[in-house]
């Protein structure tokens, strides 16, 4: 029921992942990020637990397959169900498919980036996934991963339709650049890419405010001073 893309932008230093789903507000259970470290995607009758965790095999120093192997034994027998995805600082990816992933499953891996995803209509889709995400690498790391998402769709995509989508991109702050969600609509992967048409060219001030609001652009409502 998911498809998803993980990954580091070499050049900017960012992880990030976008997912779909054809169950509600996947992102919010499936997408974890933290900056400097990694990236973690969990999905396939989800643990979200499974996310942080990697998180944290990852920031304590253990490369993504070493994390993705620790992950699965923390799972035990529930680890034939998980379906997880990392990379690490390096740029190394790793990623877990289990035995009793949903429907047609795969994976496909490549420095910087894993994909993953269950239900699929074929097991094109992964690679699709990472040869659209390599074939961007000057783009900002966002566009990367929806180019990765379209990818998906147009190499056929999940069996059923989809009505879920999201997109977290970390930086060098302890909070995402951008935390983008669709948690139901009829084509997600659609309206994401419009959600990140408006929240792109306002992503840094929300930044600024946060460090030091002294320089912080206007807000653009009444009372502004």
């Amino acid at each position: 029921m998911t498809f998803s893309v993980t990954a580091r932008c070499a050049r900017a230093g960012m992880f990030g992942i976008a997912v779909s789903s054809s169950s509600p507000a996947v992102a919010a259970r499936c997408a974890h990020a933290r900056a400097g470290v990694g990236a973690v995607s969990t999905q396939n009758i989800t643990d979200p637990r499974l996310g942080p965790a990697g998180l944290y095999e990852l920031a304590s120093g253990l490369p993504a397959e070493a994390a993705i192997a620790a992950l699965c034994e923390r799972a035990g027998d529930t680890a034939a169900y998980r379906q997880l995805t990392a990379v690490d600082a390096e740029g190394r990816s790793a990623a877990h498919s289990g035995a009793h992933s949903l429907g047609r499953h795969g994976h496909h891996l490549a420095p910087d980036v894993a994909a993953a995803g269950n239900m699929l209509t074929t097991l094109d889709v992964p690679p699709a996934m990472v040869a659209a995400f390599l074939s961007r690498p000057e783009d900002h790391l966002a566009d990367r991963l929806l180019a990765a998402m379209d990818a998906a769709l147009a190499a056929g995509g999940e069996e059923g339709p989809v009505h879920s989508a999201g997109l977290l991109v970390v930086d060098d702050q302890d909070w995402p650049l951008i935390d983008l969600r669709i948690d139901w609509s009829d084509a997600p992967i659609a309206d994401l890419h419009r959600l990140w048409a408006i929240w792109r060219p306002q992503m840094h001030d929300y930044v600024t405010r946060g460090l030091d609001p002294t320089r912080a652009p206007k807000y653009g409502v009444p009372g502004d001073l």
